[in-house]
């Protein structure tokens, strides 16, 4: 499979890539902010399998070219894309009476406009059979236990959780599904920030094995799903 996965540099996202090119199945490309987390990546993936096909850019979703993407994409892809896995994402964790109106632009750009960029971007390169699957939140699933400090963060993953519903019905006519796992707690430093102290049950490397499982098979079984991933609150 041809796979891209964002937010590749770290936490889950880090632990998915070496999954993915564990064996060689799939082509990957990683994007992330850091190039030097990217170029610790591919050493890391390299030594664990020195065959496997790996391209780590530096990439801002919200902020780069995504027309220069694009072209990236269609040269080392040869124009298909069979997976698209949105992870990348960031977190503001305060009062929200003390929330600014660029921490609210900040979490929608990082964890909702980028993706929906990032699915423009990529759809035409995606044929029948493709799999877009967005990382949402707990945090932003309904019904669950919120959290006082992370309003903000947890109303963008629920716009996100939104469009993954939206898209399925939309594009269904061309065979693409499209779902979201609302991730609880893993080991991450995402989950440092958001709860200083809490040691997770769950480590990042077995939630990105887990993503990197559903990424390239679950969309045979499920479409237009928002998936609770949790098995401790937070």
């Amino acid at each position: 499979m041809n796979i891209i996965i964002t937010g590749a540099s770290s936490g889950v996202g880090f632990e998915a890539v070496l999954e993915l090119t564990l064996t060689n199945k799939h082509q990957v490309i990683a994007l992330a902010r850091s190039q030097d987390k990217l170029t610790r990546l591919l050493e890391i993936a390299k030594g664990l399998n020195p065959e496997c096909t790996l391209y780590p850019v530096a990439f801002d979703i919200v902020h780069d070219d995504h027309h220069a993407l694009a072209q990236f994409v269609s040269s080392r892809f040869d124009g298909k894309v069979d997976v698209l896995i949105n992870n990348a994402g960031a977190l503001v964790n305060k009062p929200f009476t003390q929330t600014t109106e660029t921490d609210l632009v900040e979490m929608l750009q990082s964890n909702y406009l980028g993706h929906a960029r990032m699915i423009q971007t990529i759809l035409p390169f995606m044929s029948e059979g493709g799999h877009i699957m967005n990382i949402g939140s707990m945090g932003g699933f309904q019904g669950s236990v919120k959290f006082p400090g992370l309003a903000a963060y947890s109303a963008s993953k629920a716009a996100l959780h939104t469009l993954t519903e939206c898209l399925a019905y939309e594009l269904a006519d061309r065979k693409i599904s499209v779902n979201c796992l609302a991730l609880g707690s893993a080991q991450t430093e995402m989950l440092e920030q958001a709860f200083p102290g809490y040691q997770s049950p769950v480590m990042a490397f077995e939630m990105g094995k887990y993503i990197a499982d559903f990424a390239t098979a679950a969309h045979k079984f499920f479409n237009g799903k928002v998936l609770p991933v949790a098995v401790t609150t937070p």
